[in-house]
């Protein structure tokens, strides 16, 4: 039964990124724009229609981009399963959710943005923070993650401009969105999991 139970919580966060990649496919289906601007984050509607906040993480800006990301779900899913990760990782994910368009309030010029990408560097983040919390060596494996998310960001060159266009992608990057997200995610990540420990979790 304790093993049972075991299997159950570890469920929760591959659940959550098959909800989220099935998110994204509703808010693009039976639409003809790419983002749909009925649910993509504008700033200027932040508060005025604050379901953005959820919805511009389904809205995305081609097949191509939308593909990308629905990889990076399945992929996420798999490394939180391997890790372990329960309800408690799964929850500091989902409050990262809308945390991530916070910070990209610090740049107006962004006037239009969609996409999971933003959502699933916090999905990384808490992984991380799970890892730090772990034996030893987890520690040296989250180490490394931390540094290379710090890297990958700063390769991003968020502070010089809103959006960058990439050789091979028909749709722009919005670097801000995935140093938005990691923080979000390691915020959340750390309020949630630092008082409980995965041996919290018995298989007994």
């Amino acid at each position: 039964m304790g093993l049972h139970r075991h299997r159950l919580h570890r469920l929760s966060w591959p659940l959550f990124a098959a909800g989220l990649a099935l998110f994204a496919l509703t808010v693009q289906a039976g639409s003809s724009a790419w983002p749909d601007p009925r649910w993509d984050w504008q700033p200027a509607l932040a508060f005025a229609q604050p379901w953005r906040w959820w919805t511009a993480a389904g809205a995305h800006w081609s097949p191509q981009h939308l593909q990308m990301n629905l990889v990076g779900c399945v992929l996420l899913a798999w490394l939180g399963w391997r890790a372990g990760l329960g309800p408690r990782a799964t929850g500091a994910w989902a409050l990262a959710w809308p945390l991530t368009q916070l910070g990209l309030l610090l740049q107006p010029g962004l006037a239009h943005y969609g996409g999971l990408s933003g959502v699933l560097h916090a999905g990384i983040a808490v992984l991380d923070v799970w890892l730090l919390l772990g034996p030893a060596r987890d520690q040296r494996l989250g180490l490394a993650l931390a540094a290379g998310l710090i890297l990958k960001l700063l390769s991003e060159h968020a502070w010089t401009g809103p959006a960058h266009a990439v050789a091979g992608w028909d749709f722009p990057l919005a670097p801000l969105s995935h140093v938005s997200g990691t923080l979000a995610g390691w915020l959340c990540g750390a309020l949630l999991l630092r008082r409980h420990p995965r041996h919290a979790v018995s298989t007994r």
